[in-house]
């Protein structure tokens, strides 16, 4: 073969290799980072399997540990988590974590997803969400849930009245359908969070200018499920699904909490 003829033949390989290259990473960097954020009686580690199938699929995945102090607290400590993330953005909050994401607002933010989690109007308290009369079958209530004060260095006086929920029911109330050993390592990873979290109003929700979508846990014991529906039907209208789990779906559904996300990413 010519010389010339060959040199043509491996340029072209050469340049055809390097489109290959360049295009993979160029295709990665069009997905969103999503941030994941845990509710109260929980910690990021929860988010392990949800984080682990992500990241499989090519996402960029950080979690966010929630403070738990209140709504303008918490959201605030995220904007700033935010602000060293480059790129769109997909936030996906649990249970209490919903509040602090409707309470975030970021430009990068893409998508909002909210798991068995709360979504409140402008001024309204979480603890008006869970009305026994409208929306009856919490047993996030005492002896299950309990409060007691705790150092709080975020507090002006250095202490706080925080809740837990109590070991003896951790399991029954929180995540019914994993394993005991689950449960008892969930529970161990529980953090307490102000009892301020409960009666701080909303400000401007992020669900009313930006796309969000809701997973429904079906057997939740914390938020009634009728509840679930009723939020979903505010600010996730055609974007809900439901997965018969308990409140801790991201513990015992992963796949299902990672396909909703995903969809959210798309």
């Amino acid at each position: 073969m010519n010389p010339r003829r060959i040199g043509t033949l491996v340029a072209a390989a050469f340049l055809a290799l390097s489109g290959l290259a360049t295009a993979a990473p160029a295709q990665a960097a069009d997905r969103p980072t999503v941030v994941l954020v845990h509710g109260a009686f929980a910690d990021s580690s929860g988010w392990a399997e949800v984080a682990a199938r992500l990241t499989a699929d090519g996402y960029p995945v950080r979690t966010f540990d929630n403070p738990l102090r209140g709504p303008a607290y918490d959201s605030r400590a995220l904007e700033q988590f935010l602000a060293a993330v480059t790129g769109p953005i997909v936030l996906v909050g649990h249970s209490y974590g919903g509040v602090v994401i409707t309470n975030t607002h970021d430009p990068d933010v893409r998508a909002n997803v909210y798991i068995a989690a709360f979504a409140p109007e402008r001024g309204q308290r979480m603890l008006e969400l869970l009305n026994p009369i409208l929306y009856p079958g919490s047993l996030l209530l005492p002896p299950a849930l309990l409060a007691g004060p705790v150092p709080d260095p975020a507090s002006p006086a250095g202490v706080n009245l925080d809740a837990f929920v109590t070991e003896p029911f951790f399991r029954e109330v929180f995540c019914q359908d994993v394993a005991p050993a689950k449960a008892a390592e969930m529970f161990r990873h529980q953090r307490s969070a102000a009892v301020v979290t409960n009666v701080e109003p909303t400000e401007n929700p992020s669900w009313a200018t930006t796309l969000s979508w809701y997973l429904v846990s079906g057997q939740d014991r914390v938020i009634p499920p009728a509840l679930q529906r009723a939020t979903a039907a505010r600010v996730a209208p055609d974007r809900t699904r439901e997965v018969d789990a308990s409140h801790a779906s991201y513990a015992s559904q992963p796949s299902a909490v990672a396909d909703i996300v995903r969809a959210a990413a798309g």
